[in-house]
């Protein structure tokens, strides 16, 4: 992470910061943990299926199993706790008296974890994609289904709106009725890509994260349509429903679970028919996915936590930074994490798409970084981002997606930016009610391409906070 940032950052930044990663406990190069899985056995988003629901109760529990009979007495220590201990272990050994961070999904909690842990060691912490720290882990993943629902609305939309080009229906009813024919057909016979059977689940769950990109979504499904009419159709265009190009490491599996079962186990349900009857539910509330992400995991069966959860509540400065259309961590997660960390500020970048979005090196953010330097505090609150933006201040909610119903001078050397190179957890709904926030957001232009950085229609103006 750290050689890609140094191709991102201005001058300025790289003469004022070392740029430091760091493999988590348990991952990559920082003694990798492994449960010694198969790639099936990896496989932990699952459909909910009556037929099928015993044997996915008994791989759970195997894989809970098999990490304890391998990893037991390392899996305690796997946690975010330890790690944010770890970042301050690292703060020691530099010699710096404060730490500077950038972490994304995962590792925003992570931030916010140390926030709250150390923060009269916090100096400046960039939080870019941001988890809900009340619900980890449980209610993250979860945030994943309610998510995907305005975004299959919005898709539904701008496919309809260029049914000249792709034909998928000229209403947004009829695209909607092309998508689910096509998940009904595939049900009752899988669509065949390259020798690979794709059925209505796998379709469903593969879609999940594309719906957030309306351009990347309506090419897939247009493939999709021709693959299931028997035509020619792009494997390369479907590789979100095949998989290709991904490959499974058992470390990353292992060691994510060790965070998100480890972290709170608190939070997942003992009985596995807690788990059916949430999933059953969750189907009809969130048709898309609400069953994958309500469906048992392997944390049902988890040792008890070392720790309780981290309650997350601090004044520390920091910068939330997020997209409207994000699929991992949706808008309402990132206001979360900015209401809990009281001294924070939020960029919101409306009409985003993808999973994170600092340093993209648009107008904005390059303005923005410029604007408080490392011997400068930060401008007064409630001054205006440049271009087509929006200020919210708090006590109001940014109207972006529907409300989740019933879920819970430089110095002189440079400072070290710790950046986490591995996240370790995936990130999820809040119980609570609308989320007093402050948003300064900018416009986005429309482009395809779900994981990459934004470019923002914003001037250079001097304004706004950071």
């Amino acid at each position: 992470m750290p050689l890609g940032m140094r191709q991102m950052l201005p001058e300025a930044a790289l003469a004022t910061y070392d740029l430091i990663g760091f493999d988590p406990r348990g991952v990559g190069e920082s003694s990798p943990v492994s449960c010694g899985l198969t790639p099936e056995e990896e496989n932990w988003l699952r459909p909910y299926k009556e037929e099928s629901f015993e044997k996915d109760v008994a791989w759970a529990r195997g894989f809970a199993d098999k990490c304890e009979k391998k990893a037991g007495d390392v899996l305690p220590h796997l946690t975010t706790r330890n790690t944010a201990r770890d970042m301050d272990l690292l703060r020691a050994v530099l010699g710096e008296k404060k730490l500077s961070y950038v972490g994304y999904s995962y590792g925003t909690y992570l931030g916010a974890v140390y926030t709250q842990l150390f923060p009269r060691r916090a100096d400046r912490f960039v939080l870019d994609s941001a988890v809900d720290p009340a619900l980890t882990w449980r209610g993250m993943v979860q945030w994943w289904a309610w998510g995907a629902e305005p975004a299959f609305d919005r898709w539904t939309e701008w496919a309809a709106a260029r049914s000249d080009t792709y034909d998928l229906g000229t209403t947004p009813k009829e695209v909607d009725r092309t998508f689910w024919e096509l998940v009904a057909r595939a049900d009752e016979e899988p669509v065949v890509l390259d020798g690979q059977p794709l059925d209505g689940d796998t379709i469903r769950g593969g879609m999940r994260a594309a719906f957030f990109s309306p351009a990347y979504a309506t090419e897939v499904v247009v493939e999709l349509k021709k693959a299931a009419e028997g035509e020619p159709a792009s494997a390369k265009k479907l590789a979100a429903l095949t998989g290709q190009g991904r490959t499974a490491e058992d470390n990353m599996t292992a060691s994510a679970f060790a965070v998100i079962c480890g972290d709170n186990t608190a939070a997942w349900p003992r009985d596995p028919e807690t788990y059916r009857r949430e999933a059953i539910e969750d189907k009809g509330r969130y048709p898309l996915y609400g069953d994958f992400a309500s469906s048992v995991k392997p944390c049902a069966f988890w040792g008890k936590s070392a720790e309780p959860a981290t309650k997350v509540r601090n004044h520390v400065r920091s910068l939330v930074v997020q997209n409207e259309w994000d699929s991992q961590t949706p808008l309402p997660s990132g206001q979360a994490l900015h209401s809990a960390l009281k001294g924070s500020k939020m960029v919101t970048v409306a009409g985003g798409e993808g999973h994170g979005v600092y340093p993209s090196g648009n107008a904005c953010y390059r303005w923005r970084r410029r604007a408080v330097p490392a011997d400068r505090k930060a401008p007064r609150r409630g001054r205006h981002l440049p271009g087509d933006a929006r200020v919210q201040r708090r006590g109001t909610r940014e109207p972006a997606a529907r409300h989740p119903p019933g879920l819970p001078a430089p110095r002189a050397r440079p400072r070290p930016l710790l950046t986490p190179d591995t996240a370790t957890g995936p990130a999820a709904p809040s119980t609570a009610g609308p989320v007093p926030v402050r948003t300064y957001a900018c416009r986005q232009p429309a482009r395809p391409g779900i994981w990459s950085y934004p470019s923002m229609a914003c001037g250079e103006r001097e304004a706004g906070p950071v």
